[in-house]
């Protein structure tokens, strides 16, 4: 049985202009920085968090 996390594809789908500093940062920290920009990033329970704070710009999908 592996203990391996899974993966999340998070998507920005709205520009972070107009929106306050700490969900810019947050966008920046998870690799995101122009819309329409993709990363996988492990499913963690930190990562769960920071997609939480920006969950209204982002969208996210589990990587089979």
């Amino acid at each position: 049985m592996s203990s391996e996390p899974g993966k999340l594809r998070l998507t920005l789908v709205r520009s972070l202009i107009g929106y306050p500093k700490p969900q810019r940062e947050i966008a920046r920290g998870l690799g995101l920085r122009k819309p329409n920009d993709t990363v996988v990033r492990p499913d963690l329970p930190a990562v769960r968090g920071m997609i939480r704070k920006i969950s209204h710009l982002v969208r996210v999908e589990v990587v089979p």
